[in-house]
């Protein structure tokens, strides 16, 4: 969090300045952003948290979705970095939220094992509330999904082994 005070008696940090900057940090939680930036009577208070991207390694499929691992390994980035370079990797066009299924409780687009054809539906990418259809680029058999159901995803991140 930075603060760029006006002048001189604005430079103290006041317990109202605290519970500000709780508020925003709940705030970033509740809506899964990375930064807030505010600024008022005089005071610019910016509260930020650094996000690490890390490929998961896909899970058998369950009646309700699982929530990601809150923490990634340190060993997990490397690998994320390996995917995104192998020849068969789909990766995300956009940031959002990664989906398998076109509504709660659907069956997946796919799943590991399944045959695919070029521009058939893999998952669906939510971003800025609109719902992006993510299509095969090739045709082959997916082989590992990188991303659990309801994952946030980033621009360039691998979404899908398709061999």
């Amino acid at each position: 969090m930075a603060r760029q005070p006006d002048d001189k008696a604005a430079a103290k940090f006041s317990s109202e300045d605290s519970a500000l900057v709780r508020e925003l940090a709940l705030l970033l939680d509740e809506t899964s952003l990375t930064e807030i930036e505010i600024e008022r009577a005089g005071l610019r208070l910016r509260v930020a948290r650094n996000i690490s991207v890390a490929a998961t390694m896909p899970v058998p499929m369950a009646a309700a979705p699982v929530a990601p691992p809150a923490t990634a390994s340190a060993a997990a980035a490397p690998a994320a970095a390996d995917l995104s370079k192998h020849p068969g990797a789909v990766t995300s066009p956009m940031v959002g939220t990664a989906y398998w299924a076109p509504e709660p409780g659907a069956k997946p687009f796919i799943e590991v094992g399944a045959k695919v054809s070029v521009g058939q539906t893999l998952l669906i990418i939510e971003a800025m509330k609109t719902m992006n259809q993510i299509p095969s680029p090739r045709a082959g058999t997916v082989t590992q999904i990188l991303v659990e159901d309801g994952q946030p995803v980033e621009f360039g991140e691998p979404l899908v082994i398709i061999e």
